[in-house]
């Protein structure tokens, strides 16, 4: 193991335990890109290397539609590894088993600082819904910005949403043109990519 100090023998235990139960969740034949599969995760853990067993299973999570447990199992061998990250990426998957996976691609405007990447920000969005009297109402999701640890103010990424109220967001579509909004104010403005149902 490579990270944080090292762990009871009671937690290298867990780890392992939470891993291998994970890994019985990933279909037979499923690989990642560069064709690992469960079979690597078991070579990995028999080396006592968790940390590159949970980046291939973090990885085969993204070839299939897994269950929550599954995601659960990550979050939990993360946090008894201290991969504060990965832990916070394994919840974020967590909640899109549940809900939905929603993706984007985000033009952030000109804001004075960076958006963190891992989930923190929480924006309002514009995405189509109109008061009785034809104003805009926002509603609330959380941002994770995809493959960097934040966006630069003018930059641009994927992003994935987290709704406040996941049932408000079903009907959006890709192609879609949503606003997010900070203050009222227009912060950036992102077309749907990817709107998929829970697990």
């Amino acid at each position: 193991m490579t990270a944080g100090p090292r762990s009871s023998e009671s937690e290298e235990k867990d780890v392992t335990e939470l891993l291998e139960a994970a890994s019985l969740l990933v279909s037979k034949g499923v690989a990642t890109a560069d064709d690992l599969t469960v079979g690597d995760v078991w070579e990995y853990l028999r080396l006592d290397e968790w940390e590159v067993a949970l980046g291939i299973l973090e990885e085969l999570g993204d070839v299939g539609s897994l269950p929550v447990e599954f995601w659960e199992r990550l979050a939990a061998a993360a946090e008894l590894m201290r991969l504060e990250r990965s832990a916070a990426w394994c919840h974020w998957r967590c909640f899109e088993a549940r809900n939905g996976i929603i993706r984007a691609d985000l033009a952030l405007g000109a804001r004075r600082e960076p958006v963190p990447g891992a989930g923190v920000l929480r924006p309002m969005w514009d995405i189509g819904d109109r008061t009785p009297g034809g104003e805009p109402v926002l509603s609330v999701a959380r941002l994770w910005v995809e493959f960097a640890p934040r966006l630069e103010p003018g930059g641009r990424a994927s992003v994935r949403l987290a709704p406040l109220d996941p049932s408000r967001w079903r009907r959006l579509r890709p192609g879609q043109v949503i606003t997010m909004h900070e203050n009222r104010a227009v912060a950036g403005t992102a077309v749907v990519l990817d709107v998929r149902p829970p697990s």
